[in-house]
């Protein structure tokens, strides 16, 4: 469904389902994997997010649900309880949160137009969008 009400919670919404899906993928094909095989194949296949670097419109409940959603699916791909510390998982698995990756994301976007050498990029960059 095509929405055109200038927010980005319909992109994330679709990430969310798609989050479920890969790892629901990764695991019933990999779930006798060692957590080393499960780490790379996570990081592959549900830490690049569609399009994260360009969200800027959003409702707070839409980021929070993928948020939580992110967390679920850490914790069902390498077998950790709902009562386990997120900061724990994170620190034991070495991954980054989801806040880091959005991050990181609208970041390295940022360095890659600044260095474009296309025109257009460049327009771009110099027009302020209030």
């Amino acid at each position: 469904m095509q929405c055109n009400n200038m927010t980005d919670d319909d992109d994330m919404r679709r990430e969310i389902k798609n989050l479920f899906v890969r790892t629901d993928m990764i695991l019933s094909r990999f779930r006798c994997c060692s957590i080393n095989v499960k780490l790379t194949l996570f990081k592959t296949y549900c830490l690049s997010l569609y399009d994260t670097a360009l969200w800027k419109n959003f409702s707070a409940t839409v980021y929070r649900k993928l948020k939580s959603a992110f967390n679920k699916c850490i914790k069902k791909m390498f077998g950790y309880t709902r009562r386990d510390s997120m900061t724990s998982v994170f620190f034991d698995l070495s991954l980054p949160t989801l806040d880091t990756v959005v991050h990181n994301s609208r970041i390295l976007f940022a360095n890659q137009s600044l260095r474009s050498c296309n025109k257009i990029v460049q327009w771009f960059l110099t027009i302020r969008v209030y």
